[in-house]
């Protein structure tokens, strides 16, 4: 019998482990997964983390299979002509198939006292230490969040939601990814939870200080703390590697997730891009981008011929604080449509959104070995599965 066929899948985040756990399903091979955090991260509950009423992270005891091989570690480079990839930590791993998986986390705002003074709450670490922040500042210090999206709005209803005097900074049109409709629900949601909305022209901001921020109009919204949500960046690996990228530093790939310069690497998730296929980043497009992923993997090692990976959409759920939420519909192409739901009901919907994900993980690690404590590079025990 031949060897098995090694797969190192880089990024432990909802793509990147349901890949592994796919993947790790077939004899024949075997599975490492490349995670900086020895724990996963929910991202789509970090906002929560910020206030208090969830965590956000989860075992990877739970969600990754007893046959993936877990290392804590970072990539630094991939050497696609020989096949191995670099880790922070001094160690290579070499791969028959490589699986992209690296996400996303907060942009890197190119606007002056951004870096200095605004916090951001894209990953686990920026969003502990705007929580620590908090912590130090009076619950009657105002807080400025700037970036009307979907992390914006949800953050803003979160700490209003908590007690926390809020104002929205949207740099044009609150929810833009919302249809017109839905965006006047959450509009009337955030006036309830006593967020002050600034949208339309004038409201970019142009400045961050200690004090607050500065807008475009020569406006001056005071706030003890800022935080910024307007925009995602991906890792620069496959800048630094030498692939084929996109502008924004995203992995090119063709309609089966597969770089573009080499068909051993395959994209699963935000670090991804079918250039005449844009998708929304978000968990929804991880998760089937994960299975896909796999799937064309598997393809390959089986000699057939990697198809195209076909996403489909439900529409976007937003919490609104703990207690009410907007559930936003849209066509089987993530294009909205007028219907939405609001209230409870919507909340619960996004209750479900939010569960829904790790259950999927959870029941991919059940299929893919046993569950067992993982290991870091080094041979030490993962303690998030202690």
């Amino acid at each position: 019998m031949g060897r098995n066929i090694e797969v190192v899948v880089l990024g432990g985040g909802y793509g990147g482990v349901k890949a592994a756990n796919r993947l790790a399903r077939q004899a024949g091979v075997s599975v490492t997964l490349v995670n900086p955090r020895p724990h996963f991260v929910e991202r789509i509950r970090l906002h929560q983390l910020v206030t208090g009423s969830d965590d956000a992270v989860e075992s990877f005891g739970e969600v990754l299979g007893g046959d993936v091989r877990l290392v804590v570690d970072a990539a630094t480079r991939i050497v696609a002509g020989e096949r191995r990839v670099s880790l922070a930590g001094g160690d290579t791993l070499s791969y028959d198939y490589l699986v992209y998986a690296v996400g996303s986390g907060a942009s890197v705002p190119g606007v002056p006292g951004a870096a200095e003074f605004a916090h951001a709450v894209a990953d686990l670490e920026g969003a502990r230490r705007l929580r620590s922040t908090l912590a130090d500042v009076p619950a009657t210090g105002p807080v400025t969040v700037v970036g009307a999206g979907l992390t914006g709005v949800e953050t803003a209803a979160e700490l209003a939601e908590a007690g926390r005097f809020v104002t929205l900074v949207c740099g044009g049109v609150l929810g833009p990814s919302l249809h017109a409709r839905s965006r006047r629900r959450v509009a009337r949601r955030l006036a309830a939870l006593g967020v002050a909305v600034l949208e339309g022209t004038g409201t970019r901001v142009t400045e961050v200080t200690r004090d607050g921020v500065r807008l475009d109009d020569g406006r001056d919204v005071p706030g003890a703390v800022t935080v910024w949500t307007a925009g995602f960046r991906v890792p620069d690996l496959a800048v630094r590697s030498g692939l084929t990228t996109d502008a924004a530093g995203r992995l090119v790939t063709d309609a089966t997730l597969t770089s573009v310069d080499d068909d051993r690497i395959v994209a699963a998730g935000d670090a991804g891009t079918i250039p005449d296929r844009p998708v929304r980043m978000s968990c929804q497009a991880a998760v089937q981008l994960g299975t896909g992923a796999a799937g064309t993997v598997l393809r390959r090692i089986a000699g057939k011929t990697a198809a195209p990976v076909r996403l489909m959409f439900a529409g976007q759920c937003l919490s609104l604080g703990r207690a009410e939420g907007v559930t936003q519909f849209s066509y089987l192409n993530d294009r909205v449509n007028p219907l939405h739901l609001g209230g409870r009901p919507a909340a619960g919907v996004k209750e479900i959104a939010c569960r829904l994900p790790l259950r999927q993980l959870v029941s991919g690690a059940r299929k893919a070995g046993p569950r067992v404590p993982h290991e870091d590079s080094s041979g030490l025990r993962d303690a998030s599965s202690a």
